[in-house]
């Protein structure tokens, strides 16, 4: 049974130490941007709150233009990964969410 326990966690620490080599955290350098991953947990979190809340038909397009922003801009920020937006954007788009929430919509 000992044995076993013994397999195991070595099993485990072999597991862990692959997926450590798998999921390296990418270094920045002095001035460049965050990019969307791994080490942005709570950009992940906000932006899966507000794919959840884009659901209904033209709500996307209605977010763009409350944040005087291209829809595709928009589609970057939380659908591509490919850019973050800044902390203004953000705050703006955390707004948005907690109004759309309390049934006042402020991009209508």
């Amino acid at each position: 049974m000992l044995e076993l326990a013994g397999l195991l966690a070595d099993a485990a620490e072999a597991a862990a130490a692959h997926l450590k080599k798998q999921v390296r955290l990418r270094r920045r350098t002095a001035g460049s941007t965050r990019r969307p991953g791994a080490e942005t947990p709570m950009w992940n979190a906000c932006a899966a709150a507000l794919r959840a809340e884009l659901q209904p038909y033209g709500t996307k397009v209605r977010l763009a233009r409350y944040l005087d922003i291209p829809k595709q801009r928009l589609h970057d920020y939380l659908t591509g990964r490919s850019r973050q937006p800044d902390a203004e954007l953000t705050l703006r788009m955390l707004h948005w969410m907690a109004e759309k929430r309390a049934g006042r919509d402020p991009s209508i």
